[in-house]
């Protein structure tokens, strides 16, 4: 699974102090378990915020997931709360100051494409919708796999090539199969967690056609 750092020796669905089970990925970090509890997997609708986790997506490449996670606050304060209005309007200045901050991951080439990818949010919006293109690849609803174990979950899928190919084709970067996965896995276009975890059918509930 994308989101995970390393396969972990556990492959199943693992009981928690409360008695739940839940994938094992996140170990017992309480940062990893509330966001396995409380984001991933949930069905996102949100345009803004599907800009943000894709971003973020794009910076975790080479990197685990749980760094990002704990530099989201810094990146957040930094990228201007993810708001692509202003960060197409990025210049050298502010790129450099990107690059002098500690508190996210320098990267000019993912700079860059956070902008690319800011223009490419605002060409869609005055057409169908960031988030409506985007659950397009998915026909606007949750695919739902029943995994039982990591083993069972892929790297990519028909539909994160079809996304990549398409974002690759009006400027994208940093969005290739792998990521764009983990992308659509976060986000409840594909409920990857274990069938056993408390979480899948929680987020199962959620899944619901694309908001008209």
């Amino acid at each position: 699974m994308a989101e995970r750092d390393k396969p972990p020796r556990v492959m199943v669905a693992v009981p928690h102090a409360d008695g739940a089970l839940r994938c094992p990925w996140p170990g017992s970090d309480p940062l990893y378990v509330a966001y396995h509890e409380q984001e991933w997997g949930a069905p996102e609708y949100d345009d803004r915020a599907l800009f943000e986790k894709l971003v973020l997506d794009g910076f975790q490449a080479g990197l685990s997931w749980i760094t990002i996670l704990r530099k989201r606050p810094a990146f957040r304060a930094a990228f201007d709360g993810f708001e692509p209005q202003r960060i197409v309007r990025w210049d050298d200045a502010k790129k450099a100051a990107l690059m002098a901050d500690a508190g996210i991951v320098r990267n000019r080439a993912k700079i860059e494409a956070t902008q690319a990818l800011a223009r490419i949010w605002l060409d869609l919006m005055e057409k169908q919708g960031f988030a409506r293109h985007l659950w397009s690849f998915v026909d606007g609803r949750p695919i739902q796999p029943q995994r039982r174990t990591l083993a069972d979950i892929p790297v990519d899928s028909d539909e994160s090539r079809a996304m990549a190919k398409d974002l690759r084709a009006r400027g994208g970067n940093f969005v290739g199969p792998t990521i764009v996965y983990a992308f659509m896995q976060a986000t409840g276009m594909v409920n990857d967690h274990l069938v056993d975890c408390c979480r899948h059918a929680a987020c199962r509930a959620l899944a619901r056609e694309f908001p008209a």
